[in-house]
């Protein structure tokens, strides 16, 4: 069986740190199963711009993660940032908020299964994960799923 890739969005590596979020746990947990190898992990220089702007210590313990947990760090992409401008000249992505644009893009372009994110205004939304589907799709991409991690991990039952 073919591992998941996956694409961790910024928001996955402060709730791993925000104890007082509701997906807290989930997202931890989420950082397990990629160490245990249930998922192959990436992010990109656009998560790591974003995680770079936040205070210390904070922002020193959420790049950590990435050598923590080997997540692969995608370089900037001409492809997703062409693709990045179809989401919107099409008014999916405010152009204020390109990086979420990128965030979907670059997962997109190098064929990823899913994006975890836990950005509900521009990301995991279902207006977001309907158009930019169709998009990527006639872009001769394949779909990809955007989702949260309470959406998809599993829990032994007890």
């Amino acid at each position: 069986m073919r591992i998941p890739k996956i694409y961790l969005e910024t928001t996955m590596f402060n709730y791993y740190f925000d104890k007082n979020r509701e997906a807290h746990f989930d997202t931890v947990k989420l950082f397990k199963d990629i160490q245990s190898g249930k998922y192959e992990a990436y992010t990109s220089i656009y998560v790591t711009d974003e995680l770079a702007k936040a205070v210390e210590p904070k922002r020193s313990n959420m790049l950590s993660l990435i050598q923590e947990y080997d997540i692969t760090v995608l370089p900037a992409d001409e492809e997703a940032q062409s693709l990045t401008d179809l989401y919107i000249e099409t008014g999916i992505i405010p152009v204020k908020y390109r990086y979420d644009g990128l965030h979907i893009a670059i997962a997109t372009v190098n064929g990823l299964d899913f994006i975890f994110s836990l950005n509900y205004q521009h990301i995991n939304k279902v207006k977001t994960k309907t158009l930019t589907g169709l998009i990527n799709v006639k872009e001769g991409y394949p779909p990809i799923t955007i989702a949260s991690p309470m959406e998809v991990m599993e829990y032994d039952e007890e």
